[in-house]
């Protein structure tokens, strides 16, 4: 397979055979994230990190990556301190970057934004989240963490459970656990449910989807994941109001449920899951973490033709 000059804008954009291929040289690049290994695989080659919403595991870990491989990072975490405050359009701010880099690193509030940039670059841009769009590397990193844990990512259950209308997150893995014939449950409350484009197309996938709104009967799930109620998404303070904290995992909620069941969250949290819940063997969210580092480490190692 060859990702060379490849821009990474959606899940939807690979096969199930070329994230598996992903996910594999992921598992590769483990040592080296872990600092058990040294490497030089991108000695020379600078990426570009534009970050105009706050991050942190998104940009730590995409910087972490570059730098474990032997590569510089060029770029910023406030917009405020660039042109934009001028009033330079994004693509100009893109035609500018890429002057000075081999791979661009994107997260933008808008929608579309990142397939927009990839029109007016020529170096392979990577969507690190775009509004309540996509984000694919969190996906690619969901589904690496699913596939150690688990051995395997097909014939699991799955629950999304939170603000599945918003989260970007949601969007994609949904998507991506359909390729892989996953079941899954959606559960949010009623303002907050899947979109129904999602639902619909995962169900014409061939994968069972069932759709709640109480935390109820996980005691089949495979894996539970939790997202946050994202405040920032929501137009009206009111309508957040209503459904902030909806849902809470801790240590009553895992009374019944399977002993091998995994707890994600695509971070950062505020009050879904307790802290007691962080000593249980469900826990998995900071492994989750840090294997945003390998699978970035992939992406960029594979997008810049290091790797094949």
């Amino acid at each position: 397979m060859n990702f060379k000059g490849r821009d990474v804008i959606s899940i939807k954009d690979f096969s199930k055979d070329e994230i598996l291929h992903i996910l594999k040289v992921a598992e590769k690049m483990v040592p080296i994230a872990r600092s058990d290994e040294k490497s030089k695989m991108l000695d020379g080659y600078i990426m570009a990190s534009l970050f105009f919403e706050p991050s942190t595991r998104t940009r730590l870990s995409f910087e972490a990556a570059m730098k474990r491989l032997g590569g510089n990072v060029i770029g910023f975490a406030q917009p405020g301190t660039t042109s934009i405050q001028k009033g330079e359009t994004l693509a100009d701010t893109i035609r500018t970057a890429e002057s000075y880099c081999d791979v661009i690193v994107m997260r933008h509030p808008k929608e579309g934004s990142a397939r927009m940039a990839a029109e007016f670059a020529e170096v392979p841009i990577i969507n690190g989240g775009d509004g309540a769009g996509h984000h694919p590397t969190q996906c690619l990193l969901d589904l690496f963490t699913i596939w150690k844990e688990k051995g395997k990512i097909e014939g699991k259950k799955v629950a999304l459970l939170g603000d599945l209308k918003y989260g970007r997150t949601v969007h994609s893995l949904a998507y991506a656990l359909a390729l892989f014939g996953v079941d899954m449950v959606f559960i949010s409350p009623p303002e907050l449910q899947m979109p129904k484009e999602v639902v619909e197309e995962c169900k014409e996938m061939g994968v069972n989807i069932e759709v709640k709104s109480t935390l109820e009967d996980i005691g089949d799930i495979d894996v539970l994941y939790v997202t946050r109620i994202q405040k920032e998404r929501f137009p009206d303070p009111e309508e957040y109001k209503k459904v902030a904290g909806s849902y809470r995992i801790d240590l009553h909620t895992l009374k019944n449920v399977k002993e091998d069941m995994i707890i994600m969250h695509p971070l950062p949290r505020v009050d879904e899951i307790s802290p007691d819940v962080d000593a249980t063997k469900h826990a998995a969210y900071f492994r989750q973490t840090f294997n945003g580092v390998p699978v970035r480490m992939a992406l960029l190692a594979l997008v810049l033709g290091v790797v094949k």
